[in-house]
C-alpha cells in the first residue's frame, strides 16, 4: 500500500522551516540531506570569509542562497507527485 502524497504547500512550509525537511518528507531523503549539508557548509564558509560589520544576511548569504534554491525544487517535486497521484485515482 502506498501512502497518499503530501500537499505541496505543506511540503514547502516544511522546507521553509528547515532546509532539507521537505525533501525528506516526500521520500527523497538523500537529496534533502545534501541540500541541508550544503546549506550549512556555505553558511559557515560565508560567515568565516566576511567581516563582523556585515549584516546577518551578508554573513550567511551562501547558505541562504542554497536554501533558496531548494525551495522551488521541493515544491515542484511535491506538486508533480501530488498531481500524478490525483490523476492516477481518476
Amino acid at each position: 500500500m502506498t501512502r497518499r502524497p503530501l500537499n505541496p504547500y505543506f511540503v514547502l512550509a516544511l522546507a521553509i522551516m528547515l532546509p532539507g525537511a521537505g525533501h525528506v518528507a516526500i521520500g527523497r531523503a538523500p537529496r534533502g540531506l545534501v541540500f541541508a549539508f550544503f546549506t550549512l557548509l556555505f553558511m559557515v564558509l560565508t560567515y568565516m570569509t566576511t567581516t563582523p560589520d556585515q549584516s546577518f544576511i551578508g554573513r550567511h548569504a551562501g547558505g541562504l542562497f542554497i536554501w533558496a534554491l531548494s525551495l522551488p525544487d521541493v515544491y515542484r517535486r511535491a506538486r508533480m507527485d501530488y498531481l500524478a497521484a490525483t490523476f492516477a485515482r481518476r
